[in-house]
């Protein structure tokens, strides 16, 4: 079992920057790949960004490719989300996910947290 809790959302203006960060506890954090993903309201939860056990692969969606940065810190049992440049359409609530391997697919996370609300003002 993994239970992963969410920090670092909030309210900021278009142009600027948050950092995400989800804490992973229980089972050894470096034995999953994480990701983030978002749901605004109305939508469906769609992927934003994922990384490796080791974190020597990452992949990201195209809509924040260049502007977001996932990484990780197994001694810490973290990952972050380092959100830049963002944008009103930027705004959700974001989840991190644990899984066996890094994928798109929401289905394929076993863990999720209870989520961090971003709210980018125009």
């Amino acid at each position: 079992q993994v239970q992963l809790v969410e920090s670092g959302g909030g309210l900021v203006q278009a142009g600027g920057s948050l950092r995400l960060s989800c804490v992973a506890s229980g089972r050894t954090f470096s034995s999953n790949a994480m990701g983030w993903f978002r749901q605004a309201p109305g939508k469906e939860r769609e992927f934003v960004a994922a990384i490796t056990r080791s974190g020597g692969r990452t992949d990201y969606a195209d809509s924040v490719r260049g502007r977001f940065t996932i990484s990780r810190d197994n001694a810490k049992n973290t990952v972050y989300l380092q959100m830049n440049s963002l944008k009103p359409e930027d705004t959700a609530v974001y989840y991190c996910a644990a899984g066996y391997s890094i994928t798109y697919y929401s289905n394929r996370y076993n863990y999720w947290g209870q989520g961090a609300q971003v709210t980018i003002s125009s």
